[in-house]
């Protein structure tokens, strides 16, 4: 639809009368069919445990898998009842089956018209939403190369997705990637364990990274495993659902929140809010999971912006109006493969009651008018481009409570400040009690560290571990009297028994250091991302000294899921010339320069090509010129400087990425030799 057709449409649009539903919005036995996390115990099993039965209890006086309130779930409930969609929209409602087994789903009115692209016509030819549990439990039953076959790629290498698996068909054939639902990061000991436990389990290929949405993915898990898995994770309060594909990412918020002296408001209540919202209690919320594209949110808690609002299709910054405290929107951040832009204002704001109206106003109305041609031109800054703000603006405030939103109100955020680290120790707003930042270098997880931190997180704070879009870990609430004892434990000092240190006092650059998957496990990569980085970053520690901190972002292909683009320095892989003059190409890198985060937020531009072998000098020639750094004498090289000058001088590189490089659940050395 044109940008002129657009307007007029939105022009002419009746309103949408409040509160009202859809009269044709089926119910009955045939809703059984939608994945309902919650019920995973009893279908799987063919009954209830008493402690199933408890749960199910607690489940519905307040439903759903996160905290919510009952106010709260009432508000969720009756948006996600409203079936409205646009008379001019892209989609519209199909029911399948007949009498009580119908099933309602979106889908795109006119296929041909819209030129769909790949995904889209797999979506059309069979929706995600109408995968069964049934299904799972058949295919559990059947080996995955019988399984294997062009009738069911469709389910294996797409649809699963909204379930949070995916299938690494190139590098683990048969084995999928899993990628959880964390609001704002949060994962108790007990879920902790159960992660590493799920971890373990699927041996030597198995590994877990930390993401730059304050979430988990776990490696190596088979199909065969995923109805217990499903189930362990039910139990503990944690589901995979739409967490993948074109749904809403992970909610991301503070993650000191709660416990941060200087915070404007706790974010955790309200990425739980949003998440349940998103995934309707856990039944799958069939009016947001047909996105044109995925879809990123994030609610902003302190003046430090650890949140990186500037890169999420939609960002809530706390601002307050006429005595009342809400928030101001800013919508349209994203990355992709041939354009990244940073999100602008909405010039709106709505009250703290009206957060999760807004967010479904938003979401529905991309989901009407999104493209689902150009897979690279779906994301909502496109949308928004093609109709203009102001009309996206007032198609927005058509579907809110009312039918109108207030203009931007006074930010309080505090523009001026400067970002606090948060790695080390913190006192928190409660008294006695400090937060402490652990480094998790490339964000990369084993199930033994795992275990660890659990233990710690229980025998030293409260049993509770935050996550960090920087794909590091914080304890929180650790009394003043155990933060020593803490502070000596092998994980955080030499690693000894690890595959590597967590440290609460990383150098300059492995503190900031983040990378995607890189092609150990992703098909897109086109070189070695997690490993290379850290080796890189230890080989310039261990030959530079620094007055600053430089954040280095590694990612593996144009998607750019590592964020190079908002890095002091990233790097983006590619294929370059053998820099010794011998034929065909190598693996190398483009790197950006110019990126930041925070009030003063830029996107990078590409400055130089360079193979990934020629790296260390090139970088240290960088850090000199950019970033004040100077080089070390030989002489006042430690023998732990060695070791990590030596470790890039062997570094493999070519290798393709496989455990060689970077041993995935082996919990020994972080890079192997290559002798």
């Amino acid at each position: 639809m044109s940008s002129s057709m657009h307007n007029k449409a939105l022009r002419s649009a009746p309103r949408q009368p409040r509160g009202s539903t859809c009269t044709a919005r089926s119910s009955g036995p045939g809703t059984n069919r939608l994945v309902n996390f919650l019920n995973l115990k009893r279908i799987f099993k063919g009954g209830e445990s008493k402690q199933m039965q408890e749960r199910n209890k607690i489940s519905s006086q307040a439903p759903g898998i996160f905290p919510v309130s009952p106010g709260t779930a009432d508000i969720i409930r009756s948006i996600n009842s409203n079936e409205y969609v646009h008379e001019e929209a892209r989609v519209e409602w199909e029911r399948e089956g007949s009498g009580p087994q119908q099933q309602p789903f979106l889908r795109v009115k006119d296929p041909k018209k819209e030129k769909l692209n790949n995904f889209e016509k797999t979506k059309m030819a069979k929706n995600p939403v109408l995968l069964t549990l049934d299904d799972f439990k058949e295919w559990a039953k059947v080996p995955f190369e019988v399984l294997d076959t062009k009738e069911n790629a469709g389910d294996i290498d797409i649809r699963l997705k909204w379930f949070g698996l995916f299938h690494r068909r190139k590098q683990q054939y048969g084995k999928f990637m899993m990628r959880l639902k964390l609001p704002n990061g949060i994962v108790t000991s007990e879920q902790l364990r159960v992660l590493a436990e799920i971890t373990d389990e699927a041996g030597e290929g198995g590994c877990g990274d930390i993401t730059t949405r304050q979430n988990f993915q776990l490696r190596g898990i088979t199909l065969q495993a995923v109805p217990d898995i499903f189930e362990r994770l039910e139990a503990c309060g944690l589901t995979t659902i739409q967490s993948g594909m074109d749904n809403v990412r992970n909610a991301v918020g503070s993650p000191i929140a709660g416990v941060d002296p200087m915070e404007i408001v706790n974010t955790i209540p309200v990425c739980n809010d949003l998440t349940e919202y998103v995934i309707d209690f856990g039944k799958m919320n069939e009016r947001i999971a047909n996105l044109p594209r995925k879809w990123n949110v994030c609610v902003v808690g302190s003046h430090d912006l650890y949140e990186h609002p500037h890169i999420n299709d939609l960002a809530y910054m706390p601002a307050e109006k006429d005595g009342r405290f809400g928030y101001n929107l800013l919508v349209g951040g994203f990355f992709s493969a041939t354009k990244c832009e940073e999100a602008i204002s909405m010039d709106a704001w709505v009250p703290e009651e009206h957060v999760i109206h807004t967010c479904d106003a938003i979401l529905t109305t991309f989901r009407d008018f999104g493209a689902r041609s150009g897979r690279q031109k779906c994301r909502m800054m496109w949308l928004i481009k093609d109709m203009g703000l102001e009309n996206f603006r007032d198609e927005v405030a058509n579907r809110m409570p009312g039918g109108r939103l207030e203009t931007e109100g006074k930010d309080l955020v505090d523009t001026s400040h400067k970002r606090r680290d948060y790695h080390g120790v913190h006192k928190q707003k409660q008294e006695g009690l400090n937060y402490v930042g652990l480094n998790v270098p490339a964000g990369r997880i084993q199930a033994k560290d795992m275990f660890e931190i659990a233990r710690l997180a229980e025998e030293y704070g409260s049993g509770e571990t935050r996550l960090t879009v920087e794909q590091n870990y914080i304890i929180p609430n650790v009394p003043d009297d155990k933060v020593e004892a803490l502070l000596q434990e092998p994980l955080l000092t030499t690693g000894e028994g690890f595959a590597t240190a967590f440290r609460p006092n990383p150098g300059r650059l492995v503190k900031d250091l983040v990378s995607c998957t890189g092609n150990q496990f992703c098909a897109l990569a086109l070189i070695e991302t997690k490993a290379t980085g850290k080796a890189l970053a230890e080989a310039l520690e261990a030959t530079m000294d620094f007055t600053r901190d430089v954040r280095m972002h590694w990612t593996g292909c144009p998607n750019t899921c590592g964020q190079v683009q908002v890095a002091d320095i990233g790097f983006l892989g590619c294929q370059t010339k053998n820099p010794t003059g011998e034929k065909g190409n190598v693996d190398g890198v483009k790197i950006f320069l110019g990126g930041n985060i925070g009030h003063d937020a830029a996107l990078g531009k590409e400055v130089a090509k360079v193979a990934c072998s020629e790296l260390l000098p090139y970088v240290q020639d960088l850090l000199v010129e950019k970033f004040g750094a100077t080089r070390k004498s030989k002489g006042s090289l430690t023998s732990e400087d060695e070791v990590a000058i030596k470790y890039w001088q062997d570094f493999p590189f070519n290798s393709g990425g496989g455990p060689a490089v970077f041993p995935a659940n082996g919990n020994g050395e972080y890079v192997k030799p290559t002798t």
